[in-house]
Order: C-alpha cells, then sequence, then structure tokens
C-alpha cells in the first residue's frame, strides 16, 4: 500500500471482494486514481464464526481511491453499515456528481437527502461539490444560508441551482 496509515476497515458478508472491485471501477470510471493493492486468503486456521469459509477464499482485499487506503474484510453477518459513517465524494462539476450519484447507487442502492445516499452494500456515501463547502464557510452568511436552503430541498445536488441560491 502506498499510503497505509489508518486505513478504514470495511466489514461484509461475504462480498468484500464485489465491493472493492466496485468501488474501484466506480472510481475510475470518474476518472480519479483507484486500485485494488492487495489480498489476504483464509489459511487452515480460521476463527470459529469463519470455520466454513473455504481454505483460499478471500480474507480482506486491500484498495485505494484517491490515495485514501481501505480494507474490505469478509467479517460475516454480524455488523452493518450505517449512515453515522460516511465516506464525501468531492466534485468540482455536475458532471462529476452526476457519474458517482448514479454509479455508487447502482444495482440496488438508495438516494437519501442532501446528497447522501447507500450503495448496494449498505455504506453511506456523500456526493458534494467542492463549492458548497466554500458557500458553507462564505463570511456572507445571508449567502451561506441560501445555499444550506436550497441544498436542504435536494436529493442529489444541483450545483447550478446551488450557485444560482448562494448568489441570489
Amino acid at each position: 500500500m502506498a499510503n497505509d496509515n489508518l486505513p478504514a476497515c470495511l466489514w461484509y458478508d461475504g462480498q468484500a471482494e464485489e465491493a472493492a472491485n466496485f468501488y474501484v471501477a466506480t472510481f475510475t470510471a470518474g476518472g480519479r486514481q483507484a486500485a485494488i493493492t492487495d489480498e489476504l486468503r483464509w489459511g487452515e486456521v480460521r476463527p470459529e464464526p469463519h470455520k466454513d469459509a473455504a481454505v483460499g477464499s478471500i480474507l480482506t482485499v486491500s484498495f485505494e481511491l484517491e490515495e485514501r487506503p481501505f480494507v474490505a474484510l469478509n467479517g460475516g453477518p454480524h455488523f452493518k453499515f450505517t449512515p453515522a459513517v460516511s465516506f464525501m465524494v468531492l466534485c468540482t462539476t455536475q458532471k462529476e456528481i452526476d457519474h458517482f450519484w448514479t454509479a455508487l447507487q447502482a444495482d440496488g442502492g438508495q438516494p437519501s437527502q442532501c446528497g447522501w445516499l447507500n450503495d448496494r452494500f449498505g455504506l453511506s456515501w456523500q456526493v458534494c461539490p467542492r463549492q458548497l463547502l466554500d458557500m458553507h464557510k462564505s463570511p456572507d452568511r445571508a449567502a451561506a444560508d441560501r445555499a444550506m436552503k436550497a441544498m436542504m430541498g435536494m436529493v442529489k445536488l444541483d450545483l447550478a441551482a446551488l450557485e444560482k441560491a448562494f448568489k441570489g
């Protein structure tokens, strides 16, 4: 791994390899850096909850999205993702927003509000224009509030509408 400091470990119930491949393909298709960097397979010794895992099957897949390290773990059915943890995809164009919004929801993902969605594995994402962060930090609090109000009424974020609201 090029950057192995503090990788996010994502727990799956047998879909670690599928999820890692999905994320890498989604980011690569969006013009971003992404790659599978390593994998670890089960050996003869397996803890009790995984006694039925086949020797040689995937335990973990390490991957990077925009140089951020992740480990997808086939941990079993014990834990599920919640929206309490999400990953932000910061975009600079509506085309990028549209790509990540559509791709991350493919094959069973669900939209939420304000640019949030869950992918088909249940992982939460925020697809957000970088410009919105600047709008929210603006010293012009009335403009920032207009942008916030516009965002609160959206599901997928519309960059042009946010900019229009910000400008008044």
